[in-house]
């Protein structure tokens, strides 16, 4: 169906009313508009789709439908966007991204900045981002998405304007899936609750069996964890599957990419590469490893995200909640773990989860991480 003017640039955005009317207001007028906005929601809330369709409304003029597609499709000369594919935004990157908010627009109505992963931030790198929030042109308006407003330091959080996405039920998003893929409706319902409701990852598991096999089988290698040596096969094997998924991912892109750059610096296909032009090649490379690297932790961080649910289940049977669980298709094992194991030691292992989640994100080793939560896991004690 093709997008009408009343639908424009908001037609994309799904289950976010409340904030839609919010920035609709704010993109009409400016006694309501803040030079700065920070959109938070659980991943897969929508919190990006929304930044670029306010990003449209604030650029284009009312109507003015070509405009609005050019944002949405990340091109108008008005727009500027940050979306780190390494494990961290860089001081390079909001180095750039400030420098360019500093110009006037040239052919909207405002210059809009977008920063979608504004919790990759370090501390030094918010702090190139403050003076910009602090002091921005008249025209110029910041828009940055994080899962929660935690997520950044004080000093930015004091500059923005805090817009809160709210989370959709599973029933909604099922009947969203069953809407844009045509999947049974049952498949819909079991992929949007094992999603815990974010619609990407729901969406995935919808339409990929082999996605909804492969969590299923991690979920029951953990359960069988039982010493130090479960505890080593099962992270080399949550490992394995991440990388492996990762360069799924990647690999067509990567290659892609590649062609395209030897095509443009006039390298024939299948030919060497001129010492000239080996540093534009291997910074290319390097970028796709960095990319690669962030995958990997993503699909490592979404099994996490899986077993948290798996003990959070766990610990509901314990304190005698009967409904609610996310992972219905193991509740004959969920529940033989509820009697075997106590509350403490349940919330001992979400303690564990959470903390190899902090330690990726520094860096750790992604196997040692894993073994090191997974013998808290067979044991209830830390390693």
């Amino acid at each position: 169906m093709t997008a009408t003017t009343d639908t424009l640039p908001w037609g994309e955005v799904w289950g976010q009313d409340d904030a839609v009317a919010q920035l609709r207001a704010a993109a009409s007028d400016p006694a309501q508009l803040a030079h700065a906005w920070l959109i938070t929601g659980p991943p897969g809330s929508g919190r990006s789709t929304l930044a670029y369709a306010f990003a449209a409304a604030l650029i284009a003029e009312p109507g003015d439908e070509n405009a609005m597609r050019q944002v949405m499709a990340r091109t108008h000369p008005d727009l500027a966007a940050l979306r780190t594919e390494g494990v961290i935004i860089s001081i390079k990157e909001a180095r750039s991204l400030v420098e360019r908010s500093y110009f006037s627009p040239s052919l909207g109505r405002y210059r809009v900045m977008v920063m979608e992963d504004a919790d990759r931030m370090v501390e030094r790198t918010s702090n190139v981002l403050l003076k910009a929030l602090e002091e921005p042109p008249e025209q110029t308006v910041w828009i940055l998405c994080a899962p929660s407003d935690a997520d950044l330091l004080p000093t930015i959080r004091s500059r923005v304007r805090i817009l809160r996405l709210r989370e959709p039920d599973v029933a909604d998003v099922a009947r969203l899936i069953v809407q844009r893929t045509g999947v049974d409706e049952a498949v819909a319902e079991q992929s949007a609750r094992l999603a815990q409701r974010h619609i990407g990852m729901a969406q995935r598991l919808a339409t990929d069996a082999a996605s909804r096999q492969r969590r299923d089988r991690t979920l029951r290698a953990v359960l069988g964890v039982r010493g130090v040596g479960d505890a080593v096969e099962v992270a080399a094997t949550i490992v394995q599957s991440a990388t492996d998924d990762a360069k799924a991912l990647t690999a067509e892109r990567d290659e892609s990419e590649r062609e395209a750059l030897l095509r443009t610096l006039g390298v024939a296909p299948g030919g060497a590469v001129p010492p000239a032009v080996r540093s534009q090649v291997s910074a290319l490379e390097d970028e796709q490893k960095r990319r690669a690297t962030r995958s990997l932790r993503d699909g490592i961080d979404r099994v996490l995200t899986d077993l948290e649910s798996l003990y959070r289940d766990t610990l509901m049977r314990q304190f005698g909640r009967e409904t609610d669980l996310i992972n219905r298709e193991l509740t004959a094992e969920i529940d033989a773990l509820a009697a075997a194991w106590t509350p403490q030691h349940t919330l001992t292992v979400l303690d564990a989860i959470a903390l190899t989640r902090t330690n990726l994100q520094g860096n750790a080793a992604p196997a040692l991480a894993l073994e090191s939560m997974l013998i808290t896991v067979a044991t209830g004690r830390t390693a």
